[in-house]
């Protein structure tokens, strides 16, 4: 657990998980083998027993098993997990897709114990074809760098299109485990047992739709040596903020002004400020275009609304707010131009969202008191590349926003990334119904409304993003995830900041 103390009477607690990429967990795998004093092969074997137990727990009907093994340490771990079904009574088919002669080192020691029980290797890849009530997915580990071609690829894809549970060793095959993206094709694997170490490609970019239910064991390696080598990524497991004072009034919660909704986009600035309110703002001001301002007192009466005809209407409500939410329905014409270009450098914490951020795209500047809130295709236009980039390496693209822009950096997405130039906290709430028009003006006004409450710009970014998510998740378990709104989301907002 770590705490961040925001100020002497507000606590709040965060609860991370450390991540580490392909290489940081060959490096804990290198020092725990010298430490423990144990050989590449018994972390096989303790590898084979905890899958042959997750095997065991979760899939208690299976009795005939197809194991699918590469060459790399991964398949010395499916060599073995073969052989130990076996011995519990399992009926096992394994399909190899190299020629096992080649095979080097553990994995062709592993390979030597199956076959000294008696297991029979297979290499016609057709074979999946043949009935099994379970394929253990063991073809490609972490160590995989580049695109997927030939046998591999056609075996994956045959794979894919099996009607059996699918269980993968570590990662599934063609996953990166370190952007997360998927290297030409991928196992869809229905559960996943990662050993050792956390990867941080499991929880970010196409991950979730390969990984299935996640397992950890860290066979046997425990937390002093694993922290010997250092993160700076971690996965967001809860946060809780603390009770208020009893005394506390609504000057202690600040003032946020939120900026946005031009004449088509009423419903934006809507969802942002009620969002603001319902984490707990103090109190909440809306500055957006005149004729947006008398149906925002009526659909939210406890939001002071302005209409903005001229910019020294805008400069007055500046001088009297702690946070600003900046770009919800902002427009690209020339009335949300103007306002942003009187508030972007006002000297208090903003958040950047929407179309402020594709203002800053075509003018950029840097500051440190910011929160910028972009989806892929507004960080492609802020860092003048396509989208594709962007998804090809989403921490990448969110450490070179960062560098750019300053301030805190969320990249959204699933497994959205928050970073601060120094660490990195990859978010584990939210589901696909988020996928629909304005939750990011919830996020926004949300996020804003945190700050307001005296939370720095690193806490507010990361509470906001986890209890957005954890706000949509319980209203997706209540509804359903198609045809979820931002409004629905709006609702929890209120029960999850408690």
């Amino acid at each position: 657990m770590r705490h961040y103390r925001l100020t002497d009477d507000i606590i709040m607690q965060l609860s991370t998980t450390k991540l580490y990429s392909a290489q940081q967990t060959r490096e804990i795998d290198y020092r725990a083998q010298k430490k423990l004093k144990l050989s590449g092969l018994q972390l096989m074997l303790k590898a084979a027993e905890a899958s042959l137990q997750v095997i065991k727990e979760h899939y208690t009907s299976v009795r005939k098993i197809t194991v699918l093994c590469g060459a790399g340490n991964n398949a010395g771990d499916g060599y073995l997990l073969a052989k130990l079904a076996i011995q519990s009574g399992y009926q096992v088919i394994l399909i190899s897709l190299v020629d096992p002669d080649n095979l080097k080192g553990d994995t062709s020691t592993a390979k030597e114990a199956f076959i000294k029980l008696g297991g029979n290797i297979v290499l016609e890849i057709e074979s999946l074809n043949l009935e099994a009530d379970l394929l253990v997915d063991a073809l490609l580990g972490t160590g995989l760098s580049r695109q997927i071609t030939g046998g591999f690829l056609r075996a994956i894809q045959l794979v894919n299109k099996l009607d059996i549970p699918i269980f993968s060793l570590d990662i599934p095959s063609g996953l990166n485990a370190d952007t997360g993206n998927i290297m030409g094709e991928a196992v869809q694997a229905d559960c996943t047992l990662t050993f050792i170490a956390y990867k941080q490609g499991l929880y970010t970019a196409l991950a979730a739709d390969y990984v299935g239910e996640l397992f950890f064991n860290n066979l046997g390696v425990n937390t002093e040596i694993i922290n010997e080598t250092s993160s700076e990524k971690f996965l967001i497991n809860s946060i809780s903020l603390a009770n208020r004072k009893r005394c506390a009034h609504k000057g202690d919660f600040g003032h946020s002004l939120v900026i946005g909704g031009d004449r088509q986009y009423a419903g934006a600035i809507q969802l942002a400020a009620k969002a603001a309110l319902n984490s707990g703002s103090g109190l909440v001001s809306v500055a957006t275009h005149k004729e947006n301002a008398k149906n925002m007192t009526i659909t939210s009466p406890e939001v002071m609304a302005y209409g903005i005809e001229n910019l020294s209407e805008l400069e007055k409500l500046l001088n009297r707010v702690t946070v600003l939410v900046l770009g919800p329905g902002l427009g690209q014409e020339s009335w949300g131009e103007s306002l942003w270009q009187s508030a972007i450098n006002i000297s208090i914490p903003k958040v950047i969202d929407a179309d402020a951020l594709n203002f800053l795209a075509k003018m950029p500047i840097y500051s440190d008191n910011w929160i910028l809130t972009p989806h892929p295709g507004e960080a492609a236009r802020l860092l003048n590349c396509t989208t594709q980039e962007i998804l090809n390496d989403r921490f990448d693209a969110v450490r070179r926003l960062q560098t750019k822009y300053g301030g805190i950096c969320v990249l959204k997405g699933a497994g959205s990334l928050i970073f601060d130039g120094n660490e990195m906290f990859i978010n584990s709430t939210g589901n696909p119904g988020m996928a629909s028009g304005g939750m990011g003006d919830v996020l926004a006004g949300l996020i804003g409304g945190l700050l307001a409450q005296k939370l720095s710009l690193k806490s507010a970014a990361i509470a906001g993003v986890y209890l957005h998510g954890l706000a949509a998740d319980k209203a997706a378990k209540q509804l359903g995830e198609r045809g979820l709104l931002a409004s629905h989301v709006l609702k929890q907002i209120q029960k999850v900041v408690n």
